[in-house]
């Protein structure tokens, strides 16, 4: 998807490349991930009742408690985030954590409309990653690795992510390994899709209006 298709697709029809990391990162990436998350539920013989959401999957209400790890982390990440990103700089001068497909010049009048675009792929994304990932497979390597299982999940994640470059995999690691601690910390998905929300939607709506 990343070094192919998107690439192919954006050199044939002369579009932004991003519009395609949007079809591609959504239709053949993150929809995969709910569809592979579903047949894994089937496979334990679980049906997709209210039951299974809040227990099995984890998406329980939000408690004070909940709140104040998911507020934390995001201080945390955001702080850790930034200290990478100025070593990053200081070490590279060409350092640069944005993929090529993901390359975005900001917004102008009659572009808009990419926010549109992106709606849709930002509700897969999320909700795909933190559906697999945290609701599905996270659970269940509980069972084997306990309480050091946010390490090994984090660096699968992390995995996960090397397509988009070393750069960005980068200044990614502080919420790779951040967030899967905290969701198993709080036994609850949401603080998961609270953290990947926030820190992933503000952050591009930014980029796209040129303020950072």
């Amino acid at each position: 998807m990343t070094h192919l298709y998107i690439p192919f697709l954006s050199e044939v029809t002369g579009l932004e490349s991003i519009i395609f990391w949007f079809i591609c990162g959504g239709l053949g990436v993150f929809t995969p991930l709910i569809i592979a998350g579903v047949m894994m539920l089937r496979k334990e013989g679980g049906k997709f009742t209210k039951e299974t959401f809040v227990e099995r999957l984890r998406f329980r209400p939000m408690t004070r408690r909940d709140w104040r790890y998911s507020l934390l982390a995001l201080v945390v990440i955001g702080l850790l985030t930034s200290g990478i990103m100025i070593a990053m700089q200081v070490l590279f001068s060409d350092f640069n954590h944005t993929p090529s497909f993901m390359t975005l010049d900001p917004l102008s009048p009659g572009r808009y409309w990419l926010l549109l675009a992106w709606l849709p792929y930002w509700l897969l994304n999320i909700g795909g990653e933190e559906f697999f990932w945290r609701g599905v497979l996270l659970p269940r390597q509980e069972k084997t690795f306990e309480d050091k299982t946010w390490i090994l999940h984090g660096t699968g994640w992390a995995i996960f992510h090397i397509a988009f470059g070393w750069q960005l995999f980068v200044m990614l690691l502080p919420l790779l390994y951040i967030e899967p601690y905290v969701v198993q910390k709080t036994q609850n998905t949401w603080t998961g899709v609270f953290l990947h929300g926030v820190i992933n939607g503000p952050s591009f709506i930014a980029i796209a209006l040129g303020i950072i």
